[in-house]
């Protein structure tokens, strides 16, 4: 019998072919080039998960500025979805641009660890955050009790979009570090030759460094 487990970071989103409210798709190939974040919510019709479907649908240019898009999924039949995205357009004056994966079966939930035991047999709050190249960069997953912040997960796009282009690191609430600021962490020398050159540079402002294993920059530099 195969051995089915969920994805890890840095592997490959695995091909599936889903029914959403705007057709079926491919995923990831119809968003080759593209960024996307997939989030899974507990179900159609629940008061956490229209404020966090609210917050998506108003933050979607934000995400689209920074080349990503946005996939809702539950275990709801795609009616059901129909039906909850016209009352949030009703009810709140929200459009939810984003299609939202009606995975009645739970086929893909139960492929990508969105079921567990312990949280009954709805989907929990997961969030898979997947490059260009749909390389899995980021997964988080949230209990049925707790809404998400979209702001995280805007901001984490970001980083890693950010440490991607400039080969650096993004400290502790990036771009907002309570201590550096904007600033990016600089990878620590590999070795004493180049622990010796950090600090050098250090001294000629190229980095700021605490330390020869703790140095930062502006971007700029």
């Amino acid at each position: 019998m195969e051995e089915r487990r969920m994805p890890l970071l840095g592997e490959k989103f695995p091909s599936m072919e889903v029914v959403t409210t705007h057709g079926v798709k491919k995923i990831p190939e119809d968003y080759q080039g593209k960024w996307f974040v997939l989030f899974s919510h507990p179900g159609d019709f629940t008061p956490v998960c229209t404020t966090e479907f609210i917050e998506f649908s108003e933050r979607a240019e934000e995400f689209k500025a920074l080349n990503t898009e946005l996939i809702g999924l539950s275990v709801d039949q795609v009616f059901s979805h129909m039906k909850w995205v016209e009352w949030i357009k009703e009810k709140a004056n929200v459009e939810v641009p984003f299609p939202v994966i009606a995975d009645e079966l739970g086929r893909v939930s139960n492929q990508l660890g969105m079921i567990h035991p312990g949280k009954g047999t709805n989907t929990v709050r997961a969030v898979f955050i997947v490059d260009d190249k749909a390389n899995i960069r980021l997964i988080m997953y949230y209990p049925q009790e707790a809404g998400r912040n979209v702001d995280e997960v805007l901001r984490v796009v970001n980083a890693l979009q950010t440490t991607d282009k400039y080969k650096v690191a993004a400290p502790e609430k990036w771009p907002n570090n309570k201590h550096l600021g904007d600033k990016v962490i600089v990878p620590p020398a590999a070795n004493e030759k180049a622990a010796k050159e950090r600090l050098e540079a250090a001294k000629n402002g190229e980095f700021e460094c605490l330390d020869w294993w703790f140095c930062y920059k502006n971007l700029n530099k």
